[in-house]
């Protein structure tokens, strides 16, 4: 199971009913933040979601409707107490924009693992998911960021018989571990069947549209992707600073096949973006206007 929540929406300022781009996803235990804009500390107290098990925070880019929020929380986790460390990920340069901010939060009892990009596209496994970061088109480095969680087949009692396992291996094997065993070594594809469907997110802003993310959002069950303008007559605008329109994201959610499209980080100009839904709709059906706290449970299908 993987629980997703559009903490902000917004693009540029933080507005009275909307903050700032952050993304929060929770599944085993652990929590990782996309983006962490101005507001984003209070988006986490009003959807009613803990700080503390925030183990992994990444970052598109490092321009400060993205990132600004950081030092505050970053004092918070430590005013916690907490000793855990904390691993931040995010293009080159992470490591200096990230202890320029922390000026003035200079003292934190957990220690900070900086991970920055390498290359056009990275793969990352960790707490039991697969993040890739993909290279995007903006005005300075950018990455979108895909989330996986797979799968394993199902688990075969007949195949395990006639194997001759044991039952109390077949905890570990179901588990995709292999076992040592009376000098025979026993391994997940003896009991499995194939890989199921697992859960897929795909989340990116600031960019125009790009292969990179037409290929990693393929097949997505949720794509949150930048809407920054509605109005038909930004389209040259969304061009000249490297943004993407709704109806590009519709498109890009149409070819990318994926199950639903939620636009973000919206204009401060765009006060009522579900006025240029039913066009979008008309696109890609499975489109919604993302909205602060805007939340699914995303579950491994029957």
């Amino acid at each position: 199971m993987l629980d997703v929540c559009l903490l902000g929406s917004g693009g540029m300022m933080p507005l009275p009913y909307r903050w700032l781009t952050a993304l929060m996803t929770r599944t085993g235990g652990s929590s990782l933040l996309i983006d962490c804009g101005e507001g984003t500390q209070i988006a986490i107290k009003e959807k009613g979601w803990s700080f503390k098990p925030i183990d992994v925070i990444c970052f598109t880019h490092y321009h400060g409707d993205h990132i600004s929020g950081l030092p505050g929380l970053l004092l918070t986790m430590g005013n916690a107490d907490r000793r855990e460390p904390l691993t931040l990920i995010g293009p080159k340069g992470l490591e200096r924009v990230v202890n320029s901010l922390r000026v003035i939060a200079p003292e934190l009892p957990f220690p900070i693992h900086f991970v920055e990009i390498e290359g056009p596209q990275q793969t990352f496994e960790m707490n039991g998911y697969r993040l890739t970061a993909f290279r995007v088109n903006h005005n300075v480095l950018c990455y979108g960021y895909t989330l996986e969680i797979d799968r394993a087949g199902k688990f075969d009692v007949e195949r395990a018989m006639e194997h001759g396992i044991p039952q109390k291996y077949w905890n570990p094997l179901q588990k995709g571990e292999s076992v040592e065993a009376d000098g025979r070594v026993l391994t997940p594809d003896m009991v499995l069947g194939p890989p199921r469907k697992g859960i897929k997110i795909t989340y990116t802003t600031d960019t125009r549209p790009t292969d990179s993310i037409r290929e990693n959002a393929k097949g997505s069950d949720l794509f949150i992707c930048e809407g920054m303008y509605g109005e038909k007559e930004k389209a040259s605008k969304a061009v000249e600073y490297k943004h993407m329109t709704f109806y590009e994201a519709a498109h890009l959610a149409k070819e990318a096949q994926v199950k639903e499209l939620w636009l973000t980080h919206y204009s401060p100009s765009l006060t009522r973006p579900e006025e240029y839904m039913e066009e979008v709709r008309s696109i890609f059906p499975g489109a919604k206007a993302g909205k602060d706290r805007m939340s699914a449970e995303l579950v491994f299908e029957c």
